[in-house]
């Protein structure tokens, strides 16, 4: 589990595919010597597992899942990552909780606003979009951020000067792609809002809810 809050930038050593698995390597004499095998590090927001750590640079591996659903494919030698270690429990969460499992990818629509500051808009699959909400939280490219606007296939964040000059979304131009993951929270509601309705018309295969499930009144009342 992360927090969102980037550590380092890292840069691509090499990204291949050896049988069913694709690794990953990093070069990141920051963070290196913190790493260990079996450790999750989170890569432009993607949790994975180091493999081995050496010389001032990590690798780690994926699965297809992994490659197909974020903007890995588009990744090559020079280019730059975002990073963080997995998060303490003895510290404190200044992000949000990220898990580090991509739902999609967007793509930069646009970027305005003065020097200092921007807006970023993207535009997302519907798939993407649905646990987006205003002023709710975001982890675009492993970096927490705010929503500012969310509306079906397409969200805007603001950029402070900190995240522009210390993460990669600094340099992120219109028509690159990010790698997105929503809310937790929102993903776990839906899915019990879900099946609730599934008992209720007879067409669940889960089972019967207990009777001390959450109602949808007391959700409301609870602020989801």
């Amino acid at each position: 589990m992360f927090t969102g809050l980037v550590e380092a930038i890292g840069i691509v050593r090499d990204f291949r595919k050896t049988e069913s698995v694709f690794r990953l390597s990093v070069e990141c004499p920051k963070i290196v010597p913190e790493l260990a095998f079996g450790q999750s590090v989170s890569v432009s927001g993607a949790c994975l597992t180091v493999v081995s750590a050496v010389n001032g640079a990590f690798d780690v591996e994926m699965m297809p899942e992994t490659f197909a659903r974020t903007r890995f494919s588009s990744l090559s030698r020079g280019s730059r990552v975002n990073l963080e270690r997995a998060m303490r429990l003895d510290g404190r969460l200044e992000g949000h909780l990220v898990l580090g499992h991509v739902d999609g990818t967007a793509t930069l629509e646009k970027l305005t606003g003065p020097s200092r500051t921007k807006t970023a808009c993207f535009r997302a699959p519907e798939e993407v979009t649905r646990h987006i909400v205003g002023k709710g939280s975001i982890a675009v490219d492993g970096v927490s951020l705010t929503v500012i606007e969310a509306e079906k296939g397409s969200f805007s964040v603001g950029l402070i000067p900190a995240t522009l000059e210390n993460t990669t979304l600094g340099q992120l131009k219109p028509g690159e792609q990010v790698n997105i993951e929503s809310d937790i929270v929102g993903k776990y509601v839906e899915r019990l809002l879900t099946f609730r309705s599934a008992v209720s018309s007879g067409t669940s295969s889960f089972g019967v809810l207990p009777s001390d499930t959450l109602t949808l009144e007391e959700l409301f009342k609870l602020g989801y």
